[in-house]
C-alpha cells in the first residue's frame, strides 16, 4: 500500500523532472545540472541526491519519461485509425512521430541523440530502458500486425548479406524474441533507419541547405516505404 511518505516521494520526482526538461527546453542537454535544478526548486543540491544519485541517473529518468509521452502520442494517433486500415496506422504514427520531434526538438535530441552516460542506480537504468521498449514495440508491433495480416515482400535468408544476416538473426533472436523471417526483421529496420534517419536530420537543421520545407520529402519517403510494404499511400489531410 502506498504510504503518503511515498505519494510525497513520487511528487517531488515528478517535479524535479519537469524542471530538468524546462531547462533542457529553455537552455539545453548541458544546463540540465542537479545545481540548476536545485536552484530553480528552491532546493539544495544536496538534498536531491535524496531523489537522484547522479546528473546521469537524472537524465535517464528524463529520458524514459519523455520515452512515455512520445509512446502516449504514437498510440492515441493510431487510436484515430480503424483498426483494420493497416496503411493508414502506418501513416498515422510515421506523421505523429516527426510531429512531435519538430515540436520538441531538444527532447528529440536527448532521446535519439549522444546517449546518456554515467553510472546510476540500476532501477532508473530498467526504467529507461523499460520505456524504450516500450517505444520500440509501438513500431515492430505494428510490423507485426501488417506481417500477420499482409505479408509483404521479403528476401529469403539465403539472399541477405551473410554479415547482416547473422547480426539479424542474433537481433531477432536475442533482442526481439519473436518468431520472424529474418526478411521482416531486415525490412522493419530498413524502414525504421529511413524514418527515423530523414527525421533526424530535419531535426537538427542538415536539411536546410536545400530544403525550406522538408515535409513533401518526408512525404515522398513515406509514399516509397509504403509501396515496399504493399499499403496505400495517400496524404495527408489538408491543414
Amino acid at each position: 500500500m502506498e504510504t503518503r511518505r511515498d505519494r510525497l516521494r513520487a511528487a517531488t520526482v515528478r517535479e524535479i523532472s519537469e524542471t530538468a526538461r524546462r531547462i533542457l527546453v529553455a537552455d539545453g542537454h548541458e544546463a540540465v545540472t542537479l545545481r540548476a535544478i536545485a536552484r530553480e526548486m528552491g532546493m539544495t543540491a544536496p538534498a536531491l541526491y535524496r531523489y537522484f544519485g547522479s546528473h546521469g541517473e537524472l537524465l535517464r529518468h528524463l529520458v524514459g519519461d519523455l520515452f512515455t509521452e512520445l509512446t502516449g502520442e504514437l498510440h492515441t494517433a493510431l487510436g484515430r485509425v480503424p483498426q483494420g486500415d493497416m496503411s493508414g496506422k502506418f501513416l498515422a504514427v510515421s506523421r505523429q512521430f516527426r510531429s512531435w520531434a519538430l515540436g520538441h526538438p531538444r527532447e528529440y535530441a536527448l532521446l535519439f541523440g549522444a546517449p546518456v552516460r554515467g553510472a546510476g542506480h540500476q532501477e532508473e537504468v530498467d526504467f529507461a530502458e523499460d520505456r524504450a521498449r516500450k517505444f520500440g514495440w509501438t513500431f515492430m508491433s505494428l510490423f507485426l500486425e501488417l506481417w500477420n495480416k499482409r505479408p509483404f515482400p521479403i528476401p529469403a535468408d539465403d539472399e541477405i548479406d551473410p554479415v547482416l544476416r547473422k547480426q539479424l538473426g542474433r537481433y531477432r533472436d536475442a533482442v526481439l524474441g519473436v518468431d520472424l523471417p529474418l526478411g521482416v526483421i531486415q525490412q522493419f529496420l530498413k524502414c525504421w533507419i529511413r524514418l527515423q534517419g530523414g527525421v533526424s536530420l530535419e531535426v537538427f537543421g542538415h536539411l536546410e541547405f536545400a530544403l525550406e520545407d522538408a515535409a513533401p520529402m518526408f512525404e515522398l519517403m513515406l509514399a516509397e516505404v509504403a509501396a515496399d510494404l504493399d499499403l496505400v499511400y495517400a496524404p495527408p489531410p489538408a491543414s
